[in-house]
């Protein structure tokens, strides 16, 4: 399965997100690659950012990026 590198831009008024496909790749680490070169050269302003999805196709990647997903829980001995 590949991977997929968008930009993900949170909305404000809703729990859903806008995304920009990027590329597809076929290996972790050369997605994981171009995204930190990217994250270093062409820093992203405000709340947007770069995300890796590994699904079987580029509708399931986007399907699993607009979910929500409840904020983690950090515990008292985890901080």
């Amino acid at each position: 399965m590949p991977y997929y590198l968008y930009i993900v831009t949170p909305s404000e008024a809703t729990t859903s997100r806008s995304l920009e496909f990027l590329d597809q790749f076929d290996t972790f680490k050369t997605a994981k690659n171009e995204a930190k070169r990217l994250r270093a050269e062409a820093p992203l302003e405000g709340e947007r950012h770069y995300k890796i999805m590994f699904a079987e196709s580029q509708p399931e990647a986007e399907q699993r990026l607009k979910e929500y997903r409840e904020p983690t829980i950090v515990k008292e001995w985890e901080k």
